[in-house]
């Protein structure tokens, strides 16, 4: 262990036990969607807070993802002590399997409607403060829990020099200042990144004229919209041979808890697809450091909350800091569930956003009681859908086991009951 740090890991297995310290001083809620900059959205991020969440209303993030399936993956694990607002409620076959295999009353969701949901909250006697995944440009500054301002350049991809961690070098470009056929770009391979990319969405690895080509124009979208302002060029990591994503809690005193590190999955094109983590054997001391530092730096900004910061290593053993989010990530339920599976015996465990079975969910949770039962599998998001007639349902779902070789065999078990994972 890294002795110049006595860091320890968060004891509790929801969202609820980990803000509890810091929301004493009023009344808190947690908005649990992303705001969305679609047609669609009732408030789109188009003023201030831009999120470059697709560069055309063809590719937007769709409706599902932002206001029901990522929201409800996080209201799983909220817990009971801090109210979640959502604008569409999980459906009741879900609620009653979270209830009986997770643990908590979820008699903390807030339902709004999702037409004004921003507004009513803006002037709501009932919630002080709200814990936001990203600032809204149509809530109150003085109602986000975080300063809105503040929030915002900390989740921007050009912020990750101040953090005090070793990162590729990358220099970053106003596109209202420079044209940006006058930047002059490395030699191939490296990255062009947007400053606010949701999921993967803005990252462009440059191998090729064909991928800058494709790049240039996406970017050139994104301004033709007026959703970005900010680009970064950026080294390309080499001879990589791992990706982790390192999440800790920082309070309002600065004092930092660990949360956990997963090793990510994501597609050649830089998509997040899940993680991957074995709560025995990882070793989080190597990043203490980093984590020690990064806490710092939020702390200072007037930053609390979850922050998962992604890390890239190399053959050589160097560690890159390559994002920093500072929000619930991706992977975050799938930390939670450290004490409960080590409980059980199970050490390894991956989480995807890429299930999907035929069938309604009722049918679903008969068919695999067995694995739910064992908490082989957990699901913590579904949602039906129809196809040509035939309803399935998409999941976000953690499969476990003693071992990886386990936890691929119950994989393979659960492919021959007909889950699916798709990409």
């Amino acid at each position: 262990m890294n002795s110049k740090y006595n860091f320890q890991y968060f004891q509790g297995s929801s969202l609820s036990d980990l803000f509890t310290q810091d929301i004493t001083d009023g009344s808190y809620g947690f908005i649990l969607n992303y705001p969305a900059t679609a047609s669609w959205a009732a408030y789109p991020n188009r003023k201030k807070y831009f999120i470059q969440d697709g560069s055309s209303e063809a590719s937007k993030t769709s409706f599902d993802k932002i206001c029901q399936k990522e929201p409800w993956k996080n209201l799983a694990v909220l817990g009971d002590r801090l109210p979640g607002i959502v604008i569409i409620p999980p459906p009741k076959p879900l609620l009653e399997y979270w209830q009986g295999h997770l643990g908590f009353k979820y008699s903390n969701i807030e339902m709004m409607d999702g037409s004004t949901y921003l507004d009513d909250l803006s002037h709501s006697e009932r919630f002080d403060k709200l814990i936001t995944l990203f600032p809204f440009d149509c809530l109150k500054p003085e109602k986000h829990a975080v300063a809105s301002d503040t929030h915002y350049r900390l989740l921007s991809k050009v912020t990750l020099e101040e953090l005090g961690v070793q990162c590729p070098k990358y220099k970053s470009y106003n596109l209202h200042q420079v044209n940006i056929a006058d930047i002059q770009l490395p030699q191939f391979p490296y990255l062009i990144k947007t400053s606010h990319g949701l999921s993967g969405e803005g990252t462009y690895i440059i191998k090729s004229p064909s991928d800058l080509n494709y790049c240039l124009e996406e970017i050139k979208k994104y301004l033709d919209i007026k959703l970005l302002d900010t680009i970064i060029v950026s080294e390309f990591v080499k001879n990589e041979v791992q990706n982790y994503c390192v999440q800790f809690y920082v309070n309002k005193a600065g004092e930092i808890t660990l949360i956990g590190t997963t090793g990510q999955l994501v597609t050649p094109e830089g998509n997040y697809l899940g993680g991957v983590i074995d709560y025995g054997k990882t070793d989080m001391s190597k990043f203490f450091e980093m984590i020690a530092n990064v806490g710092d730096y939020a702390h200072k900004q007037g930053y609390f909350g979850v922050i998962g910061f992604d890390v890239l290593e190399n053959q050589d053993g160097q560690f890159y800091a390559i994002d920093a989010n500072f929000r619930v990530n991706g992977s975050t339920p799938l930390c939670l569930q450290r004490h409960t599976l080590l409980r059980l015996g199970k050490e390894v465990a991956k989480y995807s956003s890429s299930y999907r079975m035929e069938g309604t969910l009722e049918s679903i949770l008969i068919t695999l009681k067995p694995e739910l039962e064992r908490k082989d599998l957990i699901i913590l998001s579904a949602l039906e859908k129809v196809k040509y007639g035939k309803i399935y349902t998409d999941l976000y779902a953690i499969v476990t086991g003693e071992t990886i070789e386990q936890m691929q065999y119950v994989e393979q078990q659960l492919q021959t009951k007909g889950l699916k994972l798709l990409s």
